[in-house]
C-alpha cells in the first residue's frame, strides 16, 4: 500500500507535493519561509486569507509559489449546510486556484453557515444516508465548478448524534467513492475524536478507503477537565502530542507515506520549532519507507 516516497497523484491532479513534511504558513513566518534555512518540503495556506484580488499577502504567496509546492486548505465553504454553495466564495476560490496553481485543494466535512449567519467553528453533521446523498451532490457540484477534485478532512468531534447509518470513516469512504473526491486524514482529529467518543483508531483507519487518502495533517490539542471527565480539544496551539505521533506511525504503516502537514495556528512558535516538528515527521516517513522497501 505504500506510495512513492517522491510524489503522489490523486484523480486528475498530478500532485507536485512530495510525500514529505510541510508547514501550514501563517503571516508571522513569511520572511522565514522566503529566506530561512532549512526549508520545509511544501507549504499550505488557508484559502480565504488570499481571496483579495491584490495586496501584500497575495503578492507574498505568488513569490512563495516559485520556491514551494503549495496546497490550499479552506475553512469557510460550509459544504454541509442545507444552503446552496456560496457562489461568491466559489468564484474567489476558483480565481485563487487559477492564480496560484496549487497541487491540492481541501475543505472540511462540516458546516459553518446557515441563512446568512456564520459560526466561528466547524459544526458536525449526521452520518445518515440522506446526508450522504446531499454531500455527494454538493461535492460533485463544487468539483465541477472548480474543474478539479478536492480533498475532505475528517473533523474533530465532541458530540455524536443519536442516529447514524454509517460510522464517520464509512461515511467518508462512501462520499469519496461516490463523488470522486479525495480524503485528507487529520491524525490529530482522529485521535481527539476517538478519545472523546471511545472509538477504536485501528477500526476507523481500516474502514477508510486507503486509495482516496492524499494528505495527512498533524497538530496539537488540549485536555479540558470537566468534572470527572476529560475532553480533548483540537486547538492547534502547541506541538504534536506523543500519542498522536505514535498514531501517525501506525497510519504510515497502513497507508504509506503521504504529504504531511504540521498545523500550528495559535500561540505561534518560532520558525525553527515548526521546522523541528516537520523534521520529526520526515524521520518517521523515512523509517517507514525503509521498512516498506
Amino acid at each position: 500500500m505504500a506510495q512513492s516516497r517522491n510524489t503522489l497523484s490523486f484523480g486528475a491532479v498530478n500532485a507536485s507535493i512530495p510525500a514529505a513534511a510541510g508547514i501550514g504558513l501563517r503571516s508571522p513566518h513569511y520572511r522565514e519561509a522566503l529566506h530561512g534555512q532549512p526549508k520545509p518540503a511544501w507549504l499550505e495556506v488557508h484559502s480565504e486569507n488570499y481571496f483579495a484580488t491584490g495586496g501584500p499577502a497575495l503578492r507574498m504567496l505568488e513569490s512563495l509559489r516559485r520556491d514551494y509546492p503549495l496546497s490550499l486548505h479552506g475553512v469557510g465553504m460550509s459544504l454541509g449546510s442545507v444552503d446552496a454553495p456560496d457562489g461568491r466564495h466559489l468564484r474567489q476560490l476558483q480565481q485563487l486556484i487559477a492564480r496560484i496553481e496549487p497541487a491540492l485543494v481541501s475543505e472540511h466535512l462540516s458546516w459553518s453557515a446557515f441563512g446568512g449567519r456564520y459560526l466561528n467553528d466547524l459544526a458536525p453533521i449526521a452520518y445518515t444516508e440522506s446526508a450522504l446523498a446531499a454531500w455527494v451532490q454538493r461535492v460533485a457540484q463544487v468539483q465541477d465548478f472548480l474543474g478539479r477534485p478536492i480533498l475532505l478532512e475528517n473533523p474533530s468531534s465532541y458530540l455524536q448524534f443519536d442516529y447514524a447509518d454509517y460510522s464517520e470513516a464509512e461515511f467518508l469512504s462512501q462520499l469519496a467513492r461516490r463523488s470522486g473526491c479525495g480524503l485528507l486524514l487529520d491524525v490529530n482529529n482522529l485521535y481527539v475524536s476517538c478519545r472523546n467518543h471511545g472509538w477504536d483508531e485501528l477500526d476507523y483507519l481500516l474502514a477508510l478507503d486507503a486509495d482516496r487518502v492524499a494528505e495527512f495533517h498533524l497538530a496539537g490539542h488540549r485536555r479540558n477537565q470537566i468534572g470527572a471527565d476529560v475532553i480533548l480539544i483540537d486547538s492547534h496551539d502547541g506541538p504534536v502530542a506523543e500519542p498522536v505521533w505514535q498514531l501517525f506511525r501506525m497510519v504510515l504503516q497502513l497507508f504509506g507515506n503521504r504529504p504531511t502537514l504540521i498545523e500550528w495556528d495559535a500561540d505561534l512558535p518560532d520558525w525553527h520549532t515548526l521546522i523541528g516538528q516537520a523534521a520529526r515527521a520526515d524521520r518517521y516517513m523515512e523509517q517507514n519507507y525503509v521498512q516498506a522497501a
